[in-house]
């Protein structure tokens, strides 16, 4: 899991944003990563679509800019909180597209997830536009509240990983990914595989059998590379997003593949009000379609991690520019802090 690359974070003023700082710079601290934040905007309508709502300077870029450079400040003071020294990017332009070749550079990417509209909206988009479909490394996506608006708590430490698993090349891939962070955190890890629902049908135990089977075949690996992981295995019936949406509310993260139809995988996309990332309670680490697709196509074979994916500077990515911030006032942080999650008080 530690290699040269950086965790990234995208903010936009939101305190669902801030949340997901806060996640990032929790594992970049424990991973022995670097983390940079990266807040964007566009214009002229930013204030609509990019920022938090508290942001309103319509069509004004000088305006924009500043706004982009509070938010920065705020959020890599929260990162410093936990001992984290953060670098600071704007990104003007199409978030997606940029985001996108931005992932080349990256380990994982963070979004923080609160609905409808700002970042997160217009970076899990729709099928074809997704930001968890088209990355070139993984996105761990940090929901703020339930589906009934109560805030989620996260954990400083990790014990529970679930993972998703199917026979797909992207379902495996998201099982060795589990293994690995699992490990890293010296965690548990319970593999769910779902089946149809076989109530009676003919020959159910021996179609039961069968998936149980092949879920031994694809866990039989991770047990001879992760030998002190502790590895639970269950089949569940029913649909998939059910089973890890449960699994959401007593697991600190739930990892998935992301090939875009079908199985688990398919389950993210197609229908975001409908899909695991809407209705997750905690975070979801999502391994993309395109970081499994161009790493084959690229090497031969799927890399082991996100540091094998070519790079790309940040010069040649339009619409990128780093730029140094000093960090907010200890009590600007203090209170963002206790509104993001009270019961850390």
């Amino acid at each position: 899991m530690i290699n040269d690359k950086a965790i990234l974070v995208g903010v936009d003023g939101s305190h669902a944003s801030y949340k997901a700082t806060w996640w990032a710079a929790n594992y970049a601290k424990h991973a022995g990563l670097t983390l940079q934040i990266v807040c964007a905007y566009s214009l002229p309508s930013y204030a609509a679509v990019s920022f938090d709502a508290t942001y309103t300077a319509m069509g004004d870029d000088n305006a924009a800019h500043s706004d982009a450079q509070e938010i920065l400040s705020k959020a890599k003071a929260i990162a410093d909180e936990q001992g984290v020294e953060a670098a600071t990017l704007i990104v003007t332009g199409d978030p997606a597209s940029v985001f996108v070749e931005l992932s080349r550079n990256y380990n994982l990417i963070v979004i923080g997830n609160r609905g409808k509209g700002g970042l997160a909206e217009r970076l899990l988009g729709t099928t074809s536009s997704s930001l968890p479909a088209y990355a070139y490394c993984p996105i761990v996506v940090v929901p703020y509240t339930d589906d009934d608006g109560n805030l989620m708590h996260l954990n400083n430490t990790i014990t529970k990983v679930a993972v998703g698993s199917d026979e797909s090349k992207w379902g495996l891939k998201a099982l060795e990914i589990a293994a690995d962070f699992a490990t890293c955190w010296d965690a548990e890890l319970d593999v769910l595989s779902a089946v149809p629902n076989l109530k009676g049908i003919d020959g159910e135990d021996d179609v039961l059998k069968s998936y149980e089977d092949d879920l031994e075949v694809r866990i039989k690996p991770l047990q001879e590379s992760h030998p002190n992981l502790k590895i639970n295995k269950r089949i569940v019936s029913g649909p998939a997003v059910s089973a890890l949406t449960k699994a959401s509310y007593d697991h600190d993260v739930v990892v998935v593949g992301s090939r875009g139809r079908g199985g688990f995988t398919g389950l993210l996309l197609g229908s975001t009000s409908q899909g695991l990332l809407q209705h997750a309670v905690g975070p979801v680490y999502v391994v993309p379609r395109k970081y499994v697709e161009a790493a084959e196509s690229r090497l031969d074979t799927v890399p082991s991690s996100p540091a094998e994916v070519p790079t790309k500077s940040l010069e040649e990515i339009a619409g990128v520019e780093e730029i140094p911030v000093a960090k907010a006032e200890p009590e600007v942080v203090k209170e963002i802090e206790k509104t993001i999650d009270p019961e850390r008080q």
